[in-house]
């Protein structure tokens, strides 16, 4: 949205190639260091050894030709080289009706599209707070894809097949006091952890479990029904906290909805060799020695089927139905080897195959140790949540009348719920993260309460304002009002990049930087008792970044109220 960032590169490349004899590529990075200008290359820097010459020299002379743009109001070289511009205030208005439309999405792109399958939580269990990484990362990348125009076909991928039901079956018609169909999911999680502690004591336990899974794949309907209903059960609990973390599925697709596709391909890949006969009549895909992998199982020896199995035939289903681009598997680090195999037996397969990408995140780490030490064998979701909208109402009522709502309750909803999911989002997903109740629900730093704050304070400006007139045309600039027009112009490229590098934390990063800029300038620049042109293009500035805000969070999945 610099438009004159790419002018300044052309020319830049120009004079390198008329005066030096040099071919190379020059970049302008934006500068938000004030009193440096708006833009900066370090071009002078990358050429100079080549050249033989002095950096500053170079520097100069690239200065020197910029300054001579329109649009450009001085150039300097700083440090040992670097080329600083500074641009007219009508050249960096002139981006904004480009950041209006970044804030609305995109037309749609004549490509086929992308499949983003995330969440996949397991049936008989209550979503864990592990789940919110997959569920909110994965609906975020989701987001972002539909905003720019992708056709994007998100799928929540659950796993209601397989031989945790044959276990949940045996431990029902073992220690079960009451109909399947009245069961909640407590009870479930309440006996599948029974199941377990008991096959610890008897290890036949397990047989039995394996034995009532196969059972169950081959037909049998009293299982069937019995699957059926804790399919139900669960669903029906899962949906309640997806409607609380404003996630939405165009498809949920069990692998059960896979059960009629795998033996097709089964006989396919023995055909072609990629299954080969291993031990105990198991087939197995083997790889090349030089991969380090060890043979993953297609088929166990007893004939039921295993993830491998299912997602080879999910991924079959899509690419025939949907024709991808690229299928996103949102899934933690864990699996990392998993889906190694998974994408080299698809290849093996021979199939024309979209881009296939592991979108990896770490496993997350609590800094209270009451919740990492916690007893039980799961941490669930709706808890944390619960406790997170407790400790924001705590929050709402120890800032009092600085907290301006009708609805405290829906408040403290938006900032619990949103302080957790953007606590995650905050976080590089690559790495190991960290869940800290101190840096998620604060009114400082880089947290919900801080952009949901932010955007209440920018929309109190508006109101108070009352009707604006559009102005866009300013003569000069404070150096606050500069700094703040610099961040809004990034939004559109910001969300491409966090868009392409399936990186939701660059975007978090972007809107805490931009809430910092703009309450840096309202703390500093008078806004609605400044003269008229100048109050007008202050008020223009104010709903433009409330706009980007409002646009920005919601991408994340975070509410923003207009009144806090």
């Amino acid at each position: 949205m610099f438009d004159i960032r790419k002018k300044l590169e052309a020319a830049g490349e120009t004079i390198l190639r008329e005066k030096f004899g040099e071919s190379t590529t020059i970049h302008f990075d934006v500068s938000m260091d004030e009193g440096r200008g708006d833009l900066t290359t370090s071009a002078a820097l990358q050429v100079a050894k080549k050249l033989g010459k002095s950096p500053r020299d170079i520097a100069t002379t690239l200065a020197d030709a910029f300054g001579k743009l329109p649009g450009v109001l001085s150039t300097e070289v700083a440090g040992a080289g670097f080329v600083n511009v500074t641009v007219a205030p009508a050249e960096l208005t002139k981006g904004f009706s480009a950041v209006r439309t970044a804030c609305l999405p995109s037309k749609k792109r004549k490509e086929q599209p992308v499949i983003v399958e995330y969440s996949q939580p397991n049936i008989a269990k209550p979503l864990g707070v592990h789940h919110i990484l997959s569920t909110i990362i994965g609906q975020s990348l989701a987001n972002m894809y539909r905003h720019l125009g992708y056709e994007t076909i998100s799928i929540n991928h659950i796993g209601d097949w397989g031989t945790q039901f044959g276990k949940l079956a045996v431990a029902h018609a073992t220690w079960g006091t009451k109909p399947i169909e009245n069961h909640t999911i407590d009870d479930l999680l309440e006996l599948y952890v029974r199941f377990h502690t008991e096959a610890e004591k008897n290890a036949l336990l397990e047989d039995e479990g394996r034995a009532a899974f196969k059972k169950l794949e081959d037909g049998d309907k009293e299982l069937r029904v019995f699957w059926s209903a804790v399919v139900k059960i669960t669903m029906g609990s899962m949906e309640k906290m997806y409607e609380r973390l404003h996630v939405t599925f165009d498809h949920t697709q069990g692998e059960s909805f896979y059960e009629d596709k795998m033996a097709p391909i089964l006989e396919e890949g023995k055909k072609k060799g990629v299954f080969k006969l291993g031990e105990e009549g198991a087939f197995i895909a083997e790889f090349p020695e030089e991969t380090k992998m060890p043979p993953a199982i297609a088929l166990k020896g007893d004939g039921s089927t295993i993830y491998l199995t299912r997602d080879l035939a999910a991924a079959n289903y899509r690419i025939n139905t949907w024709h991808p681009q690229a299928i996103l598997y949102v899934v933690d680090v864990a699996q990392q080897l998993y889906f190694k195999q998974l994408f080299a037996v698809l290849g093996q397969l021979g199939w024309e195959l979209p881009t296939l990408e592991h979108v990896i995140f770490g496993r997350m780490r609590f800094a209270d140790k009451a919740m990492s030490t916690r007893k039980g064998n799961i941490l669930r979701l709706e808890e944390v949540l619960d406790e997170a909208v407790k400790r924001a109402d705590l929050l709402i009522a120890e800032r009092g009348e600085k907290i301006q709502t009708d609805d405290p309750k829906g408040l403290a909803e938006m900032m619990g719920v949103g302080s957790v999911v953007y606590g995650v989002l905050s976080q590089n997903r690559k790495m190991d993260m960290v869940f800290d109740w101190d840096k998620m629900l604060t009114f400082e730093g880089n947290s919900a309460p801080y952009v949901q704050y932010t955007h209440a304070r920018a929309r109190s400006v508006l109101r108070k304002a009352g009707s604006l007139v559009s102005v866009s045309d300013i003569q000069e600039l404070t150096a606050k009002e500069r700094t703040l027009i610099k961040l809004i112009l990034m939004f559109g490229e910001t969300v491409e990049s966090a868009r392409a590098d399936h990186l939701p934390h660059k975007l978090t990063n972007y809107l805490y930087e931009l809430c910092q800029a703009f309450n840096s300038f309202y703390n500093s620049d008078e806004i609605l008792t400044a003269p008229d042109e100048t109050r007008n293009f202050r008020l223009s500035l104010t709903k433009l970044t409330a706009d980007v805000l409002k646009t920005g969070a919601e991408l994340l999945t975070l509410q923003v109220p207009d009144r806090m």
